[in-house]
């Protein structure tokens, strides 16, 4: 079986000088000290997909490293030419390299006389980091490769391959197998940008998001208490310092709270308390509002959702090419963040990869929601279903709300009328479900007629689309703001009226989206997803492959045209 390909080799002046990893399609992540000589030019290639050729590369960041060998901040971020077609590096949460005993960890270097690299197997020695920045390094047996000049900057890997630090200094003498690791808290300490792709240790991720949630909500208030205070009532007198230079937000000092606390649960309860009580005063009624409070506000939703749009359009040019987009949305304005041509066989693995990196864009602890825009005859593809990467084989659906939408539902006149739809559910946010059976008898002008007489806001299809095609065009052209039916189940809709599976689908469906303010409706259907994996039988369960059309334009202030230049 093929191995993670994100794994980097850096060269600086045409000599190999050590390894890095790839943490989205355009950035890998590498010590300052490999690149020290980066005047020289930056190639950084990919053993792992020998026929890639290698990207040249700038440094983005820096960690501060002043020169000697135990200074601190021995780190680079480098951001690629252009961004490569592979799977980014999965982490795991902060301290899963210690234990009892300490799990090996496999390292991916380039020693003298190795181009094409070697593997060195190591673990961590304590828990305990040297000058609150590095965790020594011994190997698992006497015999095999050491570290040695050329691992720097690779990334310690647990053996699913989940990322837990760097490779920053190994031993100055031959023979001697002791090196040291940046473990990811560490990395995350002079690049925040890394906060967001490292999960929180399970035990305190629900207090984590609802700090995080609380910071959102002061925010969106304008709320600005000294960040200073509020840390150092959370920490207590035995936690660590403000650092000298402050905190130039509150989304900085909550995210130090997470990253810097030895055992921070109890700091993140009393700094998530203390905020709490700021927001809605002391007699628990609201003196700021709550920014995810539904609303009859036109403008607002009830979630303050942060979409990643990823387009797929046919290229024009051969049966099996596509054009796929990947852009984010932050504070109301699109920002691009690739678009290639390629075969649809490749599609899936570029999206992944397109999917980490538009993360990056987003506010940190945004409320994510996947956005797919696809031609009328993909609508019915499984983008839910995709694992989030190669090596995460968790449904995409599960990891983050999930919708799919057509292209003209986002510009022109469907999305003016659309529009007024969505002011229409602010004011009654609790739609019925319409439904169209797999074996409806109705005439598509009739369908047409009754959602409108309805003013429908929510259509169910007991089929998928290419099982009633006249009858979903029609749900599809007219400004129906949401629409869902299971990916697979009665195929053929001859006029069957017996009980079916289509019938099930919309009788198990009906109470879990009804009286469900629509805003709400991914978040509903990503939770029955949950239920669905978790399942004893994931394919049997009748919410295993439910789609949800979604296309809200307030989310989207842009229509999906403006992103391309009319002449190229």
């Amino acid at each position: 079986m093929r191995g993670p390909t994100w794994h980097a080799r850096i060269e600086c002046g045409g000599m190999v000088l050590g390894a890095g990893f790839l943490v989205t399609p355009s950035t890998v992540l590498t010590c300052a000290h490999v690149v020290r000589d980066g005047d020289a030019g930056i190639t950084v290639s990919f053993p792992g997909r020998p026929a890639l050729p290698g990207v040249t590369a700038s440094v983005a960041v820096h960690g501060g490293w002043a020169g000697g060998v135990t200074d601190p901040g021995d780190l680079a971020v480098l951001r690629l030419a252009h961004p490569v077609p592979l799977c980014p590096a999965d982490f795991a949460p902060p301290g899963t390299e210690q234990g009892l005993p300490a799990p090996p960890l496999v390292a991916y270097g380039f020693p003298d006389g190795f181009p094409e690299g070697q593997l060195a197997e190591y673990r961590a020695v304590s828990a305990t980091r040297i000058a609150d920045q590095w965790l020594q390094l011994e190997a698992v047996t006497g015999h095999g490769q050491p570290l040695a000049p050329g691992f720097s900057g690779a990334a310690l890997a647990l053996k699913d391959g989940r990322v837990v630090g760097m490779v920053t200094q190994i031993a100055g003498e031959e023979g001697v197998r002791v090196a040291r690791m940046l473990p990811t808290e560490v990395l995350a300490r002079y690049w925040p940008g890394l906060r967001d792709r490292v999960p929180a240790r399970v035990e305190y991720q629900h207090l984590a998001r609802r700090l995080h949630g609380l910071v959102r909500r002061a925010e969106a208030a304008g709320l600005a208490p000294a960040p200073e205070q509020l840390f150092v009532d959370a920490v207590g007198d035995f936690g660590p310092e403000v650092p000298p230079s402050g905190f130039p937000s509150l989304r900085e000092a909550a995210a130090y709270v997470q990253w810097e606390v030895d055992e921070p649960a109890e700091a993140l309860a009393r700094f998530a308390d203390r905020l709490s009580h700021l927001l809605d005063g002391p007699a628990g009624t609201p003196a700021v509002p709550d920014a995810d409070a539904p609303t009859a506000d036109a403008t607002a939703t009830a979630t303050d959702w942060a979409p990643i749009l990823v387009e797929i359009d046919r290229s024009g040019v051969g049966a099996d090419q596509v054009t796929v987009s990947v852009s984010a949305y932050r504070e109301g304005r699109r920002r691009p963040v690739a678009r290639v041509r390629l075969d649809r066989a490749e599609m899936r693995e570029y999206i992944q990869a397109g999917i980490e990196e538009a993360y990056d864009q987003l506010a940190f602890g945004a409320e994510e929601l996947l956005a797919f825009v696809l031609p009328e005859d993909l609508l019915n593809l499984p983008v839910a279903q995709w694992p989030c990467r190669v090596d995460d084989s968790t449904p995409l659906g599960c990891a983050a709300p999930v919708v799919v939408t057509g292209r003209s539902r986002l510009h022109g006149r469907l999305r003016h009328h659309l529009g007024k739809q969505w002011r229409k559910l602010a004011r009654d946010p609790f739609a019925p479900l319409h439904r169209v059976g797999c074996g409806t008898l109705e005439e598509p002008a009739g369908l047409r007629r009754r959602l409108r007489e309805k003013d429908a806001g929510l259509a169910g299809f007991g089929a998928p689309p290419d099982a009633v095609p006249e009858h979903f065009k029609v749900s599809l052209n007219m400004p129906v703001p949401v629409l869902l039916w299971p990916r697979s189940g009665c195929a053929d809709s001859a006029g069957h009226t017996e009980p079916c599976a289509g019938t099930a689908f919309l009788d198990a469906v009906s109470p879990h989206v009804e009286g469900v303010a629509a805003t709400e409706l991914p978040h509903r259907i990503k939770e029955l997803r949950e239920e669905a994996e978790a399942a004893a039988e994931p394919e049997r369960h009748w919410a295993h492959d439910v789609q949800l059309l979604w296309d809200d334009p307030r989310c989207f202030p842009e229509p999906a045209a403006s992103l391309h230049s009319p002449v190229a």
